[in-house]
């Protein structure tokens, strides 16, 4: 029988630090994971097996964490071929109706009390969201977010998805567990829609780094510093609003054929000035960053790593021993660089969503 793990709003966890002395218990959240995880992995669901991964920071101001991961590389199963941003799913292609009933760890929804009732005076439907290992992980907990795999939707996200992302964000006690998205075009391996977790216990720069407000009564930003993004924020209780407003920036990218990742992470309230070290620390909220991005379509593979969510948010998963060794910061920004949007290209990508965002 599936195990279901029925949450609310009283399960989220907002008294979190970075680089905490006082490291706070594994919530109920956390603990679900990390156990479903661990047996797979102990059952061989897995490709392959996955140790402690061989670290190290790179020299330099934006603080890389590079991890070697040589078997994801050789044996992950072999990305779809993309053709469209706007792609439709296709049922003979692989998605995740045909995997290993095993492989799921559990089913998320949540609960309805407390819940206001819909105009039509019934409680809204919970959203059925599918929890299952990520056969080829990046790291320890690599798991994907499915929102009701037998409704076949494909790679655009959904205000559901978003939200949940951001809750499950909220549900772990533990600073180090991210959600990703790739979009089509942006490195999406499966045209199912789905959300990457995962655990990376090292501070990640984009989790405390200043921004220019864009419209800072929408919680909207734009990152300053390398790589060029916009980026929300929000508490507990503002999530559905904020949800909401991040879909409407992510269905106009998708409107316009604009590649795009996500990254979901803890992080302090937005600044626009230098932050104290304490105030940098907390981490209260959920920063979430939006990388509109050139689009990339068919096999094209770079030999050092891909630019996708987690490259882009400055964890940086090699494939070779060579270039984990040997990769300079400055190599990382040149290989990212070739991905973003020119200068002037973002610069009115900024302008519309800002006249977008404000017409809404």
């Amino acid at each position: 029988m599936l195990l279901q793990f029925v949450y609310s709003a009283q399960d989220f966890v907002t008294d979190v630090l970075q680089r905490s002395e006082n490291c706070p218990p594994p919530s109920k959240f956390d603990a679900l994971i990390r156990d479903g995880w661990t047996d797979r992995m102990d059952r061989g669901l897995f490709r392959y097996h996955l140790g402690d991964l061989e670290t190290r920071i790179l020299p330099g101001p934006n603080g890389y964490i590079a991890q070697l991961n040589v078997q994801r590389g050789i044996e992950r199963r072999k990305p779809q071929e993309i053709l469209s941003i706007q792609q439709e799913f296709n049922p003979s292609q692989f998605n995740f109706n045909k995997i290993n009933a095993d492989e799921i760890i559990c089913e998320m929804m949540k609960g309805t009390a407390g819940v206001k009732d819909s105009p039509n005076g019934q409680l809204p439907q919970p959203c059925k969201m599918v929890v299952l290992i990520n056969v080829s992980p990046l790291e320890f907990g690599h798991c994907l977010f499915v929102p009701d795999p037998s409704l076949c939707l494909p790679q655009i996200l959904t205000r559901t998805a978003v939200q949940v992302g951001i809750e499950s964000v909220l549900l772990s006690s533990n600073p180090g567990f991210r959600v990703g998205f790739n979009s089509l075009g942006a490195f999406a391996s499966v045209n199912h829609l789905h959300l990457h977790g995962y655990y990376l216990d090292h501070e990640l720069k984009i989790e405390s780094n200043l921004v220019k407000p864009l419209i800072p009564e929408k919680n909207f930003f734009r990152l300053q510093g390398f790589p060029v993004g916009f980026l929300f924020f929000t508490k507990s209780e503002e999530v559905d609003t904020i949800a909401r407003t991040i879909c409407d920036v992510t269905d106009f990218l998708v409107g316009e054929n604009i590649a795009h990742n996500l990254f979901l992470t803890r992080g302090c309230p937005p600044s626009c000035q230098m932050q104290s070290a304490k105030e940098r620390r907390l981490r209260k909220g959920v920063r979430i960053a939006i990388w509109p991005r050139i689009a990339c379509f068919g096999a094209k593979e770079e030999s050092a790593f891909n630019v996708a969510l987690c490259e882009l948010a400055g964890h940086l998963p090699f494939k070779n021993k060579k270039d984990f060794n040997s990769t300079t910061e400055r190599e990382v920004i040149s290989i990212v660089q070739r991905y973003l949007l020119p200068d002037d290209e973002f610069q009115r990508l900024e302008e519309q969503l800002v006249e977008h965002l404000l017409t809404l």
